[in-house]
């Protein structure tokens, strides 16, 4: 989960030579700190270095990042004709550069480890763009969502074709899995999910289901929405740390695969603690096929380099890697 970060000294020390967005915007960049993890760690994957929030400009959307803040939208959506305003684009052109970077990447791996690609799932994506970046109530996307229904429903199309062209892009440019985040759908209950979110997010699946490459479906919070999420599609589904992993599996159905769920704060305490609590992760898997150890979460900044080092070989030494 997000394994490049400022938990590691390279990839900060590039960050005070570079913004996120040059990074991004530049395959070198993107590749060196996509192979900075696989190098210091015992990963079992390489998650591409990008942002989920890049389909956006293309549109219609400008965006930056703000130091301390995350995400800024310039020009937020917030009537009809704004959403009416957003236009298509060809990803392989818009977003070339993230496409290089994918052939270098997988170059550079040689076949070391897979190569993981990611999108954002409409909700996720539609909030930022509404709310003018990240939020705790989501309030204007909500007042959007029920109050201008028909808007919404277009701007979800709109982004979930987006979102699908842009990962076939990625994957015929060699990713061997893609991941749909969906960071804040947690804040809708199961009967809007259905309503206002499900179908966008099973036309991304739906688009990939041609292609033969594994799909994980991530949100966070998401313990009420598990069913309606492996609905909405995902060959594995993501499970957060707030519900115990062998409980999120069997709401989500033993015969989809499950990715988690280990607290990411607990990498901030002692290193035992950390183990223990893995152990209960893979306790509760049971040995079954189809668990992909994760944390529930991405890696914080101030987590210590060495802690997700010695987590991922005691998980490859439990397992029988």
């Amino acid at each position: 989960m997000r394994q490049a970060g400022r938990y590691m000294p390279e990839y900060r020390a590039l960050r005070e030579r570079y913004s996120l967005l040059d990074i991004c915007r530049t395959p070198d960049l993107a590749t060196e700190v996509t192979m900075q993890p696989v190098r210091r760690i015992e990963l079992d994957a390489a998650i591409l270095f990008s942002d989920l929030l890049l389909p956006l400009e293309p549109m219609g959307i400008r965006f930056d990042f703000v130091r301390g803040e995350g995400p800024a939208i310039e020009n937020p959506l917030r009537t009809e004709a704004d959403v009416d305003r957003l236009r298509q684009f060809e990803p392989r052109e818009a977003l070339a550069h993230v496409l290089v970077a994918v052939h270098q990447i997988v170059g550079a791996l040689a076949g070391r480890v897979p190569l993981i690609g990611f999108g954002g799932a409409p909700f996720t994506l539609a909030s930022y763009a509404i709310e003018g970046g990240h939020s705790t109530s989501f309030a204007r996307t909500k007042s959007m969502m029920y109050s201008a229904p028909e808007a919404w429903h277009r701007l979800c199309a709109l982004l979930a074709d987006t979102v699908a062209d842009y990962l076939v892009a990625q994957v015929e440019a060699g990713v061997d899995a893609v991941q749909i985040f969906d960071s804040w759908v947690g804040v809708l209950d199961a009967r809007d999910y259905r309503e206002f979110i499900l179908p966008h997010t099973r036309r991304i699946f739906d688009a990939l289901s041609p292609y033969d490459v594994p799909t994980i479906h991530f949100g966070v919070g998401t313990s009420a929405i598990l069913r309606e999420l492996r609905e909405a599609g995902g060959h594995v589904i993501g499970a957060d740390w707030r519900t115990p992993l062998d409980e999120a599996w069997d709401r989500i159905g033993h015969d989809r695969g499950i990715q988690g769920n280990l607290d990411p704060t607990l990498l901030l305490g002692p290193i035992d603690q950390v183990l223990d609590a893995a152990d209960d992760v893979l306790a509760r898997a049971g040995g079954r096929p189809g668990h992909i150890f994760n944390l529930g979460h991405g890696i914080l900044p101030a987590t210590p380099l060495e802690r997700v080092q010695a987590l991922a070989r005691h998980v490859h030494q439990q397992t029988g890697r």
